[in-house]
């Protein structure tokens, strides 16, 4: 009976297009284990791939770094200090230059900050992600033991081996603390942002800059703005077509401009000065501060430009290897650099009467400005692409953090990934860019605004790396404060520097940065507030159970998604729904959709599944979880996964409840909701022994299960599934009935019932799906005050109703939405 009942439970299902979507999700996972292999093996030494990655991260994280000559000099020698006949101030500059590229990117970054990955991914988030793993310091409420048991959720030392540490239990205690943290965060984000819309400006201004060689004044004023702007709509317009088209081409315009660099470097140190190297020695740092004073020190906002594009080093980790940024910087982009620096230092040395005309293309020969001039403005371009997908990438992790308005997010490639497109913020970047171009019309002002930006981002940096280096590493105090002492007072200098010139162009990023971190910070207070509103008004699990036609409330076919933020309980907007229309859906689905502090959830784990209730009442609960760099499905393959792992939690359950007695005494007879409730289970991989495939939540801490079917041989009828041991090793599984003749009574009405309630829920799929979100206004309490009136009433509400709203996030077809309306008083 067993046999022929599965038999037509697969071909009711429409086991073609499931078999289908198995077979995706199996080549994910090989390809999942595939590059992991691959990149152990780049771990383990394998310099080809090291070779490889290396070259193809000069494209996407060196673009920005490289382009830097074309404007260094020139905005350090714009107003503060002059080029004299002793070279004190060209050579100390050159000094400034060498030390800083070696101090920052290469010690600080290569050397420390690169070791400080989440999983292989770096940035901002990564570190933020890192800390909060470690200390209980985010302030998203919706934080729930199971997600530890993610196999990306790896702590540096295990709970157990670390000790308590003060500087933990200090940020723990102190809510304070946890705010300011984030604003912190915030602040780093709402900077790499404001790089997006100055680096754009000036690499492509920069470059085209070099006309004024080749023409007139008069032709030059007139032509270099028209063609930045034309290069700049044309940069933004491609946008949505996405880099993998293009990006072969990054890497080989970037290696083609580092060697070009490189080579003018060199010849004009050997033909207009060979002893340019000596003003390698800190001895002309100190000179030119004594000679200069206060105008050396504030060109130091034009000199620390060279270190701009840096942070893209340890943002863009996650695309490569840490060797393979290592290897490229150390030996190519590093040297390309020093090489570029000191042979414009050696021809500015012998060239005394170009000290009011200070540029890139001065120490060019002739004879070769022109095919510069192109590698350069392709270069700009290329760095430009770059940091434009980074703020798109960093947009999107706030946005998972609740830290951003929603905005439309498109992926670009369905191989490649991480590369999005994000129409409202390309559009509103172009604006500012050419906005920028036209209002500044020169290298210092563009320079000044990107300098502040800049440091103010690696400020951010060495502060979360400190406390990384407490929490994370488990090192002594002294070692953080001593990292924290040694570049935050260089960072410090420099950051002092641009921050005179907030009248010259420094006060953009900083309005800039102000205008986003308020939108950012009363997004995520306001998400906060109404998750605090939905915890305590949420509907008792007696009220759910008790709806029926006795009530006049009736089940309709189909399948109902109740979206909520809430991982227990009944949300208030189910009982509006409820109350306005007594009707629901006969298969009920409480979704909550939330974010892990990790970059990736494993799709095997990405699914907690259970039970709201007794069986008979078919409503079920489903925890998706994310990581702040994952790929949200589009809602055809999430609603056939969300299917087919209802499908696999009710076998499941129905197994679990006939071989383990004390989780089948746990049904719906007791009065407490959190018994009522049963258990979540992770639901993804099925494994017969060794590595559990399903995952129990528990009160106090996950378990592992696995169900135990006695042999593998006594199998008559199969679904074929993929999973993914802990030594990860490709494996079929099968997911086995066996069809054995004496069975009890008992395990013949379990399996009748089974049939039963896998029945309704593929004739509830046929019916359709509904997909019920709520359609929210906040309001604050009477007696709020005027701040926190003026940021949920008036600023939350304009931005709610001015973006995207969670059917488009959620990508909802809007033939099956439906809206609940509910005021939120906060």
């Amino acid at each position: 009976m067993r046999h022929a009942f599965y038999l037509l439970y697969l071909r009711q299902l429409n086991w073609v297009h499931w078999q289908e979507t198995l077979a995706e999700n199996r080549s994910i996972i090989i390809m999942d284990l595939e590059y992991s292999k691959f990149s152990d093996a780049s771990k383990k030494g394998s310099w080809k791939t090291a070779l490889l990655f290396a070259y193809q991260s000069l494209g996407v994280v060196y673009g920005d770094l490289s382009t830097s000559p074309l404007y260094v000099y020139k905005s350090t020698f714009a107003e503060d200090i002059q080029h004299s006949e002793s070279n004190e101030e060209i050579f100390g500059v050159l000094s400034f230059v060498f030390w800083t590229l070696t101090l920052v990117p290469l010690f600080k970054y290569v050397f420390v900050v690169l070791r400080a990955d989440d999983n292989g991914e770096g940035g901002t988030f990564a570190l933020y992600s890192l800390i909060c793993r470690h200390a209980n310091v985010s302030l998203l409420p919706n934080r729930q033991v199971a997600d530890e048991a993610v196999s990306t959720y790896k702590l540096e030392h295990p709970p157990e081996k670390r000790s308590s540490s003060r500087v933990k239990v200090y940020l723990e205690k102190h809510k304070v603390l946890h705010t300011a943290l984030l604003i912190l965060v915030l602040l780093g984000t709402c900077m790499v942002i404001g790089d997006g819309v100055l680096t754009p400006a000036i690499s492509v201004f920069s470059a085209v800059s070099g006309l004024e060689l080749s023409m007139s004044k008069e032709h030059h004023q007139y032509a270099v703005i028209p063609i930045t702007c034309f290069i700049l709509v044309c940069l933004f317009a491609l946008q949505h077509y996405g880099t993998h088209r293009v990006g072969f081409l990054f890497a080989p315009v970037v290696l083609t401009w580092l060697l070009c660099i490189s080579a003018l470097g060199l010849y004009n140190m050997i033909h207009w000065n060979p002893h340019v190297y000596k003003a390698l020695s800190p001895y002309y740092m100190f000179k030119f501060l004594k000679k200069t004073k206060k105008g050396g020190w504030m060109s130091l906002g034009g000199i620390l430009l060279c270190i701009t594009g840096s942070e893209a080093m340890f943002a863009d980790l996650g695309h490569f290897s840490y060797a393979a940024i290592q290897t490229a910087f150390t030996f190519l982009v590093y040297p390309a650099l020093i090489l570029a620096y000191m042979g414009q230092a050696a021809y500015l040395s012998q060239h005394h009467h170009t000290s009011y005309h200070i540029s890139f293309y001065v120490s060019v020969p002739e004879i070769v400005r022109w095919p510069v001039l192109v590698i350069a403005i392709l270069a700009s371009v290329v760095g430009s692409q770059a940091i434009i997908s980074g703020t798109f990438s960093i947009i999107n992790q706030s946005q998972s953090l609740s830290c951003f308005p929603r905005v439309k997010v498109i992926h670009t490639s369905d191989k490649i990934h991480g590369q999005i497109y994000i129409p409202e913020i390309n559009w509103v970047l172009m604006i500012l860019c050419i906005t920028v171009t036209i209002g500044f019309r020169d290298t210092k002002h563009m320079g000044n605004a990107s300098g502040l930006a800049v440091m103010t981002v690696m400020l951010v940096t060495t502060c979360l790396m400190s406390l990384v280096i407490i929490l994370c590493w488990n090192k002594p105090p002294a070692v953080a404060l001593s990292f924290l002492l040694f570049f935050g007072s260089i960072e410090l200098l420099y950051f002092s520097a641009s921050l005179t010139k907030f009248t010259e162009g420094a006060w953009l990023p900083i309005l800039l940065a102000l205008f986003l971190m308020t939108i950012m910070f009363v997004w995520h207070y306001a998400t906060i507030k109404k998750y605090e509103f939905d915890l305590h008004n949420k509907v008792s699990l007696e009220w759910l159970l008790a709806l029926g036609p006795s009530l006049g409330v009736a089940r309709v076919p189909g399948i109902g998604l109740v979206f909520t933020d809430l991982t227990s309980g009944i949300p208030a907007n189910f009982s509006r729904f409820v109350t306005n229309l007594p009707a629901y859906h006969r298969i009920l689905v409480f979704v909550c959709v939330k974010s892990v502090p990790v970059p990736f959830v494993p799709p095997a784990e990405r699914y907690l599944v259970g039970r709201v209730g007794p069986a008979a009442h078919r409503s079920y609960r489903c925890i998706v979880r994310y990581g702040y760099r994952d790929v949200h499905q589009d809602i055809d393959s999430f609603e056939t996964e969300l299917v087919a792992r209802l499908a696999d939690f009710i076998r499941y359950d129905w197994h679990r409840s006939q071989h383990t007695s004390p989780y089948a005494e746990d049904d719906a007879s007791h009065s407490n909701e959190s018994s009522s409730e049963r258990r979540l289970a992770v639901i993804g991989t099925v494994t017969f022994s060794g590595t559990p495939g399903y995952g129990i939540e528990e009160s106090v801490e996950p378990a592992s299960v696995s169900i135990g079917f006695s042999t593998v041989e006594s199998v008559t009828d199969v679904i074929e599934m993929q999973a993914v041991g802990a030594g990860a090793v490709e494996r079929r599984v099968r997911f086995a009935i066996d069809d054995d003749d004496s069975e009890s009574d008992g395990q013949t009405k379990m399996y009748v019932q089974l049939e039963e309630e896998l029945r309704d829920l593929m004739t509830a799929q046929e019916a359709g799906t509904a997909f019920i979100l709520g359609h929210t206004h906040v309001e604050t309490k009477q007696g709020s005050s005027i701040l926190k009136r003026l940021a949920i009433n008036f600023g939350y509400n304009f931005l709610r109703r001015n973006c995207r709203g969670p059917d488009v996030a959620l990508k909802v077809p809007p033939i099956s939405l439906l809206e609940v309306g509910m005021v939120y008083v906060v």
